[in-house]
């Protein structure tokens, strides 16, 4: 493989490259990019990164110069799980602008050198200027995977993934990602069904953070059949359908209606209570919480119940101001830990702005003695 340096010199000399300095593209929602870029700029100001953060609203990404693509810091620095507004981290080293349309595909393999790929994703933004180039990325996508194997340049035993990225018509950027710190879907979206069964569709919420916020293992160990949940908030009954599809035991604390066929399902017991004021009878494996309510009320509530054991493990949402959110999610989060400290317990916290999220983030929290 090129090093930086050398793959640097070599793209200095192709036609149509407006820039070849590495960077890293961290796509999110559309509207967030302020957020993002706050929170890029912290991390890399944590970890010691001279960087500073390019963006535009509803862009759909935010764009970081980096100093030092193969330091380790860096490679950190754009792992996926460590923002929590970003879908995916793409490490961007070439950019072309007005390729001829004619060829496209040539430019782009002369930026390659002789590098192997496990696989090849092509995207764009997840915005509405960014879908109208579906056709586009999609063609020049697959002529690209097409090439690499006639060329024998595609290994699913490399460690790396070959990021094709349309930002807009007319300008095409390459970039690299990690099988083990890169985010594990297209756009960094899991494309997720609706199940027919389920009482509404915030149940794709739930089943998207069990897939973005847990491991493989973490999935296996803790979401067996007969662990117990509380779902406070329930009604209809979304997060709940992924308990009891799973063969768990539910307390679905609302005052609102459940789905029947949820409660034919013989699993699930509808508790007509406030479920800021409910407890459980005993500990529970999960609590899961969708409720609309200031997000520090929900985060002092969340943290009572751990620190008191009355879960082992919980995912929540916390529904963010229209100004100020990273701020409010770090106090947020700050709260929780505080709270845990009190009661001498450390906490794990991940979260993420999932893909079906809006004005929100998922978060899933746990006593660190719990995993």
């Amino acid at each position: 493989m090129y090093s930086g340096r050398s793959r640097m010199l070599r793209l200095r000399s192709q036609k149509n490259l407006s820039m070849t300095d590495p960077f890293l593209a961290i796509l999110c929602r559309g509207g967030f990019e302020a957020e993002c870029a706050q929170e890029g700029q912290a991390l890399a100001a944590r970890d010691g990164i001279a960087t500073y953060a390019r963006t535009e609203r509803n862009l759909g990404y935010v764009e970081f110069p980096l100093p030092d693509e193969t330091s380790a810091k860096t490679q950190e620095f754009g792992h996926w799980r460590h923002h929590l507004f970003a879908r995916s981290c793409l490490h961007g080293f070439a950019r072309f602008n007005d390729l001829p349309r004619e060829d496209r595909l040539t430019p782009l393999l002369g930026a390659l050198g002789d590098a192997t790929y496990a696989d090849v994703w092509a995207e764009s933004p997840d915005t509405d200027a960014g879908n109208a180039l579906t056709r586009l990325r999609t063609g020049l996508g697959n002529a690209l995977v097409s090439a690499l194997k006639r060329e024998r340049r595609l290994d699913a035993r490399a460690k790396q993934r070959l990021h094709l990225f349309i930002p807009r018509e007319n300008e095409y950027w390459l970039a690299t990602s990690r099988l083990d710190t890169g985010a594990p879907w297209p756009q960094g979206i899991p494309r997720l069904k609706f199940p027919s069964e389920a009482p509404s569709r915030s149940t794709l919420k739930l089943d998207e953070a069990f897939l973005t916020l847990l491991d493989e293992g973490e999935r296996t160990r803790w979401l067996q059949p007969g662990m117990t949940a509380v779902d406070l908030g329930a009604a209809p009954g979304g997060w709940t359908y992924q308990f009891v599809r799973r063969g768990m035991r539910v307390n679905a604390v609302d005052n609102g209606p459940m789905g029947t066929a949820l409660m034919d399902s013989g699993l699930v017991t509808h508790l007509r209570e406030d479920g800021f004021r409910y407890k459980p009878a005993k500990p529970v494996d999960w609590m899961v919480c969708d409720m609309v309510e200031q997000p520090r009320r929900v985060a002092e509530r969340m943290a009572q119940w751990l620190a008191e054991g009355w879960c082992k493990r919980s995912i929540f949402n916390l529904k963010l101001p229209m100004k100020k959110r990273y701020a409010e999610v770090q106090l947020c989060f700050e709260v929780m830990r505080e709270a845990m400290k009190a009661n001498g317990q450390d906490l794990d916290l991940r979260a993420k702005q999932l893909y079906h999220d809006r004005e929100e983030i998922t978060v899933f929290a746990s006593p660190t003695s719990q995993r």
